[in-house]
């Protein structure tokens, strides 16, 4: 078999869910509070992946209007049945509940997809949906259980039938499981499958940090009773030195193919400079078999690899992102990604050809609000970014440059500043707190600046430079470390983009990018 490098889906997608059509598969990401929401991939070997367009690509589809970081949208499944493709997913609005489950649906996975279809009486998050033999539809979520909590966390899954195209409930809702662990927590991500004659549920358990596990359990009916698989967990990296390369695998989905393979997609996390996850939550493949009526993943280690042996699918050639992006063309490519949902139009690609223009806007990143900002995803450890901007700021506090984005309250800006005069400058923002980490020792001449950021893994280096002029450090050695999971907290991954603010005042301003230039390192 031929070998395949892991993650298949690099950088921050997390919550991976997979579905086979015929020879062509299918797989979709959580977005929480980025726009245009949940990417949608296409494969034809699942391991080479291109991705299509995104589920939620409409502002009626997707109301971010005040989401904070880490809510938004969680954990899609994406299923096809009789010709239509179904997505369903959580929206999380809130910092303290209001959870909504809803789905929509499309003939061609590309899209057009519909408006919402809300699902009434459906609490708790990570919806899916299973088709039986019989054409009835079920709903799997999970909830807090009925007769209470014996521990934190302490979760259950339950099973309702609905009507697939009103979205009502119909019946009542029955628990079916509630995990396999000891004292389990976070019981969620529920997917059913029907093979020989059982019903198989999948589910996450343990958190989706370093603890997190993939468990199984069983039953002839739907509603159950289900048996636990004496092997549980099924995966888990949880056993595994903190020094192991992939860590906190878990929240899975499976395939067969139509070679009679079976797989498993899941989210892990690559970390570096210890126990920092800067990509986030990435998307994995592992191989799977059945034996005695259970599935085992990784037979032949128990563990997912960096390397491992893939399908005897026919490699598919993907042609990779290229490293340099000349905004020549009519839209945006499918990396990149704005923060909550647009309310106004506030950059262009055709007000000045070949440049990405963005409007000075009062919005800043440290605000839970839109801002004019356009980025896309880390997806390696070391990288080189690169950019050549043109600003000609007009009133004190208007500023535009480069952002390495975490959250509102973690992230560095690199920017040129209208302060009385031109300065560049970094300012690091951690916990919410703002310091200046470096300066340009005088005034900038220039209007046009070469941005550069360099990331030796966890250790940032920033510098710019002028038309004909020489690279000028302005801060180095800076910790990348704030930008990780494990020090700001939240469920998302760093982004890398272009912004432009006028700091709370109204501006006509704009800020325009030539060109915008990411390398990954191999390392």
């Amino acid at each position: 078999m031929e070998l395949f490098k892991n993650p298949i889906i690099p950088g921050f997608y997390p919550d991976p869910s997979i579905c086979r059509v015929n020879e062509d598969y299918y797989l979709v990401t959580s977005t929480f509070e980025y726009f245009p929401g949940v990417p949608i991939f296409h494969s034809t070997d699942l391991v080479n992946w291109k991705q299509i367009g995104h589920v939620l690509d409409r502002p009626e589809q997707l109301n971010l209007d005040g989401t904070p970081n880490s809510r938004g949208i969680y954990a899609p499944t994406i299923r096809y049945n009789n010709g239509l493709f179904y997505m369903i997913t959580t929206f999380v609005e809130s910092q303290h509940g209001a959870r909504r489950n809803f789905f929509v649906t499309a003939k061609d996975p590309a899209g057009p997809w519909s408006d919402p279809i809300w699902i009434t009486g459906a609490p708790g998050i990570d919806p899916s949906l299973f088709f039986d033999d019989d054409g009835r539809v079920y709903y799997t979520g999970n909830r807090v259980p009925p007769t209470g909590q014996t521990h934190a966390k302490h979760m259950e899954i339950w099973l309702q039938e609905i009507d697939p195209i009103t979205g009502r409930l119909l019946g009542e809702p029955t628990g079916i499981w509630d995990g396999a662990l000891k004292i389990a927590h976070a019981q969620e991500a529920p997917h059913l499958y029907k093979k020989d004659g059982y019903y198989y549920l999948f589910i996450a358990e343990g958190g989706t940090g370093f603890t997190h596990a993939v468990t199984v359990a069983r039953s002839r009916e739907i509603a159950g009773p289900y048996e636990a698989n004496r092997r549980n967990p099924v995966l888990t990296h949880r056993h595994l030195g903190q020094d192991y390369p992939i860590t906190n695998v878990g929240h899975a989905d499976i395939v067969q193919t139509q070679d009679d393979e079976w797989w498993l997609v899941c989210l892990g996390s690559r970390p570096y400079g210890g126990m920092y996850r800067n990509m986030g939550r990435e998307t994995f493949l592992a191989p799977m078999r059945w034996e005695d009526d259970w599935p085992v993943v990784c037979p032949e280690t128990g563990k997912i690899e960096v390397e491992m042996p893939g399908p005897s699918l026919p490699r598919q050639k993907v042609e990779a992102l290229p490293v340099r992006d000349d905004f020549n063309a009519r839209k945006l490519g499918f990396q990149w990604n704005m923060i909550r949902t647009p309310r106004t139009p506030f950059y262009s690609l055709e007000a000045r050809k070949g440049y990405l223009q963005l409007n000075v806007r009062p919005e800043t990143l440290s605000d839970e609000a839109n801002p004019s900002f356009i980025g896309r995803r880390q997806q390696h450890r070391s990288f080189t970014v690169r950019a050549f901007m043109e600003f000609d700021p007009k009133q004190s506090g208007e500023a535009a440059g480069l952002a390495l984005f975490y959250s509102q309250k973690n992230h560095y800006r690199f920017e040129l500043i209208h302060s009385g005069q031109l300065f560049i400058r970094l300012v690091k923002v951690e916990d919410g707190v703002e310091t200046v980490a470096g300066k340009s020792t005088a005034p900038i001449p220039a209007t046009a600046i070469e941005w550069q950021v360099a990331a030796d893994l966890q250790e940032l280096s920033f510098s710019y430079r002028v038309p004909g002029g020489k690279w000028r450090m302005v801060a180095n050695k800076q910790d990348g470390r704030l930008l990780s999971t494990d020090r700001a907290g939240g469920f998302v991954g760093t982004y890398i983009g272009m912004f432009a603010t006028s700091n709370g005042q109204n501006s006509t301003t704009t800020a325009a990018f030539d060109w915008f230039e990411y390398k990954g390192e191999s390392t």
